[in-house]
């Protein structure tokens, strides 16, 4: 074979692995893989957008993938799938505009991410890709859905129980001894009470206690896209998609009871190998606060009270005003008609602004009074109630007592509208100029806790509150229950359908199991009706109909379905059950699959994800656990977050006053600027190699920028573009396509350089001028293999000679390295290692199969293709280099035989002398003194002393 041709060898053992499926995973309990330990490797899946792959996404895959055949080597069934979040807005974007069908355009898109993924060699198992658009896959998804829905949180046994067991609880003992996670409006009743109600008032008791439920809540409201939008969809005030305003809106919605897993979320945190970051904005996220509720009676009418949480009990003498959220279900009935103008110009900003804006928005002080006043509950001062954007609504219950003197967020407040400041404690300090929010020293201004310390304080408050049914102590949560809602068409359909009660209540029922999946139906447009209604809506004759279905006359049939769809996040919560056993018609996975496999051992995608899928995925995770179906509590054993692989983009330099107006445009190369007043361009990337642009390229690329125009070039003639670090993406011209760099230097090189480029959790910039170095590697790797001759041929020149000792120390100090580096998930520096292992062996000339066919493995799950085409002109079976052992590392291979002493006179060296690790100091010594050079510096005199430190130094005392 000629030099090294790495289009025809890889494109060859893509075909070759696909043929023969080569990472196909089986999980037979009787067979010999389950014998093996597994392993599973998992990737966040992608969402398949039209643009396809940029050189930033394949980081991931690649340190995964060498993960997963580096484990195949040291004897793991390995589990490493490929699947495609597929439902999402995008696409349906795209309907639209064009009407086309989102499962169209999804599609295409999967497609060309597959002809991506597989022409850089990842060793996915592609016999078990999952998509969630996929009825057969969206199926079990409401299965979920509908389970969790059956379900009820108990809190005295911790743990999510069917519906049934509290339907038993209801009728032995009413709610008695009912200890649950429910609704706050949720009424107790007798056992003779509730076995007196129909199954439809039943029905909607239970409402109140199911896991997931609906309800009114304020969401993320985009009219634009017609559709609900989570947290981390919403940037600076707009959709991240398209960047259109979004606004605060109370809609009836489907919600997710993920406050009852709270603690345990917060706890799991303690038992998973994930990044400190990560944990703590989980932390933050869930938000875990000790305090107590209080009630505030309103001045004009004390049966109606407002409730607030505080985790400072003891400052309520200091509380001066009362803020409400501007969406608290009380703003109406409390604004006077003289405030009732500025109250709703107020709340109408508000609903522009996104609750994290609101949140972030330190500096800003705004807010509006109501008009009425509560009664301090221990005091019985009046308090001004006020409305302020930075409380929200869904946090606590929407309302917050203010103690200027120890919150500074109060005292900015209180400062701007004038409010009092009381000072509550004998060491607060200069309140007059910021808050103080120490808790030592003793009460002032605080009535029955006066003198008190901080703890005595509290306890006497709480127990008073407790009393008197004022209050309560409590742990809070910042988390809220989970909008699980889209009115959109592009995703899973909602399981339920619609039922009025005998009073005309229309109340949620679950369709029969046996008719999952409910699929999407056909609609003309992907746009809500005229009316408002989700798409869904527009679906004709798409009603519920039970199964058997009752004649019209009897007055059943024919009901209304949920209309809105599912969030991004379903089908993302539960994906990786799905892998163990894809195609399982009767379970979303066996319970021996999952009993075999239990839970991903090592997750890789991004950190974007901390507070939005990774936390639904560890609930619905622990749901399932409780249920029954699953094994392990957390999901994802270790997390890496690989950091951003950003872009180098290239500029232009037109000078200032040229290209407009009828000038033609001028351009000027970066050293030939001189003091020119120019403006920097974005050029492509692509058309541009160790910074020099290629200019007809640019011309015809960009004509609007470069027609006519004049280029001032370096006295070389090439123009030299300016470089700069930033976000790869099409607006900058500085997005790199995978596809380019593997057709021109190969998908070895691309994985590779991927690892080369920095430290896997770290962001870096993409720079392809620096992807030669790899090229020369992998060309030198395999000329150990073949020497080119005269004739433009290639030689087969390894040999079956011993390996010499130097060679063996090369290959296993690589082996050690590597060995070490993988486990550390220092990928980086293992392909340093390789480097500087061909380096050295190249220049001894080793041709040794035993030094050679190792270091073929050791490099395999770096560089599969080159390896796969080696191995197999080493004389092994095609195609089996991934079920090979790793090479075994050997210390003994290590150990110096000689150590080359330094030989210092007085402190200065003067000569070296290579002695046996194993030679005593008094023999090192005498051989020393009796040295040419060293006697001669000598000059005849007796030395002092003489120091030997072994395998360090010798040092000679005058």
């Amino acid at each position: 074979m000629a030099d090294y041709n790495h289009r025809e060898t890889e494109q060859k053992w893509q075909r070759f692995w696909d043929e023969n499926q080569t990472y196909r995973t089986t999980t037979d309990a009787a067979g010999q893989a389950s014998s093996k330990p597994k392993f599973y490797v998992l990737d966040m899946f992608p969402y398949p957008s039209g643009a396809g792959l940029h050189v930033g996404h394949p980081l991931g895959y690649i340190a995964s993938d060498i993960v997963s055949r580096y484990k195949r080597l040291k004897g793991f069934n390995v589990l490493h799938p490929m699947g495609f979040d597929s439902f999402g807005l995008p696409a349906e974007q795209y309907a639209i505009q064009t009407g086309q069908h989102p499962a169209i355009t999804t599609e295409n898109n999967i497609a060309t991410y597959i002809k991506q993924l597989k022409q850089i060699g990842f060793s996915y198992d592609w016999s078990r890709e999952v998509r969630t658009s996929d009825p057969s896959y969206y199926k079990w998804t409401q299965w979920i859905f509908m389970e969790l829905f059956n379900s009820w949180y108990n809190k005295d046994t911790d743990r999510a129980e069917p519906i049934s067991t509290l339907l038993e609880k209801f009728a032995t003992n009413g709610t008695t001894d009912v200890n649950a996670v429910c609704d706050a409006d949720t009424p107790a009743f007798t056992a003779a009470e509730w076995n007196n109600l129909s199954a439809t008032e039943r029905h909607a008791i239970t409402l109140h206690y199911r896991l997931t439920y609906l309800a009114d809540a304020v969401v993320n409201w985009c009219p634009a896209l017609g559709t609900v939008l989570a947290n981390d969809e919403v940037k600076d005030g707009v959709s991240e998609r398209g960047g259109y305003p979004v606004e605060q809106k109370k809609m009836r919605q489907w919600m997710m009871r993920i406050t009852a897993y709270a603690d345990r979320l917060l706890t799991g945190l303690d038992t998973i190998d994930w990044s400190e970051s990560i944990k703590e904005q989980q932390r933050n996220w869930i938000g875990k606060s000790v305090g107590a509720s209080v009630k505030f009676a309103l001045e004009t009418d004390a049966a109606t009270s407002i409730e607030v949480f505080t985790t400072r009990v003891d400052t309520i003498y200091g509380v001066t005003f009362m803020v409400l959220a501007p969406e608290h279900e009380l703003v109406g009935s409390l604004t006077t008609p003289e405030q009732r103008d500025a109250v709703e110009a107020y709340v109408n900003a508000a609903k522009l602004r996104s609750e994290r804006d609101r949140m972030s928005d330190v500096k800003t002080v705004s807010g509006v009074f109501t008009g009425s006043y509560c009664l301090n509950p221990f005091s019985g001062e009046k308090v001004p109630i006020w409305l302020a954007d930075y409380v929200l609504a869904g946090y606590g219950t929407g309302a917050v007592m203010a103690v200027p003197s120890g919150d500074q967020r109060d005292w900015t407040f209180a400062t701007h509208f004038g409010l009092p400041i009381v000072a509550i404690l004998d060491t607060q300090k200069d309140v007059d100029t910021q808050a103080d929010n120490t808790k030592e020293g003793r009460y002032i201004n605080s009535g029955i806790i006066n003198g008190m310390t901080y703890k005595e304080a509290t306890a006497t408050l709480i127990a008073w509150l407790e009393e008197r049914g004022l209050g309560s102590a409590r742990v809070n949560y910042r988390m809220r229950d989970a909008v699980f809602s889209r009115q959109r068409y592009w995703g899973e359909p909602v399981p339920v359908y619609f039922k009025a009660d005998a009073n005309g209540t229309v109340l949620p029922y679950l369709i029969d199991e046996s008719e999952l999946p409910l699929e999407l139906p056909a609609v003309d447009k992907y746009l809500p009706t005229e009316t408002g209604e989700p798409p869904l809506a527009r679906a004709e004759g798409w009603k519920y109909n039970p199964t058997p279905n009752p004649s019209p006359s009897q007055g059943e049939g024919n009901y209304e379905y949920e209309l809105s769809t599912m969030p991004g996040w379903a089908g993302s919560s539960w994906y990786w059950y799905r892998y163990m056993d894809p195609k399982n018609d009767s379970e979303f996975a066996s319970k021996e699959a999952i009993a075999y496999w239990q839970d991903v051992d090592l997750y890789m995608g991004g950190s974007e994800h901390a507070t939005g899928h990774l936390l639904y995925s560890r609930f619905w995770n622990k749901f399932l656990k409780d249920r029954g179906y699953v094994t392990q509590e957390e999901p994802f054993k270790k997390l890496i977050n690989q950091g951003m692989i950003q872009g180098r983009s290239n500029f232009a330099y037109r000078i200032k006053g040229t290209g407009i107006e009828g000038v033609p445009p001028v351009f000027v190369s970066l050293n030939q600027i001189n003091g020119r007043e120019v403006t920097p361009l974005h050029v492509d990337v692509n058309i541009v190699e160790n910074d020099v642009l290629d200019i007809e390229a640019f011309k015809k690329q960009r004509p609007d920028l470069a027609d006519g125009a004049e280029f001032i070039t370096e006295p070389d003639g090439k123009y030299v573009v300016g470089a700069e670090v930033e976000k790869m993406s099409k607006s900058k011209y500085n997005v790199v396509n995978p596809d380019t760099v593997v057709e021109r230097y190969g998908a070895d090189v691309l994985r590779l350089y991927e690892m080369f480029l920095g430290p896997l959790e770290q962001a870096k910039p993409w720079n392809t001028n620096g992807i030669d170095g790899t090229f020369r590697f992998i060309r030198k790797f395999w000329r150990l293999f073949y020497e080119e001759k005269a004739d433009g041929t290639s030689k087969w020149v390894v040999t079956d000679e011993a390996p010499a000792p130097a060679e063996l120390k090369i290959l296993h100090k690589t082996i050690k390295k590597v060995q070490e580096d993988i486990d550390n998930y220092s990928f980086n520096t293992s392909v340093s290692a390789f480097m500087v292992c061909v380096n050295e062996l190249s220049t001894l000339k080793c041709r040794k199969r035993a030094v050679l066919q190792d270091l073929v493995l050791l490099l395999s799950p770096f560089a599969p293709h080159i390896t796969e085409e080696l191995w197999a002109a080493l004389g092994n079976e095609p195609g089996t280099v991934s079920s090979a052992s790793f090479p075994v590392f050997d210390p003994k291979f290590l150990v110096e035989d000689a150590f080359e002493y330094p030989i210092q006179i007085n402190g200065k060296v003067r000569t070296t002398i290579s002695f046996a690790t194993d030679r005593a100091a008094s023999e090192i010594e005498q051989e020393v003194l009796a040295n040419d050079v060293v006697q001669k510096w000598l000059e005849g005199k007796t030395p002092k002393k003489v120091v030997v430190v072994p395998k360090r130094i010798v040092n000679v005392v005058l």
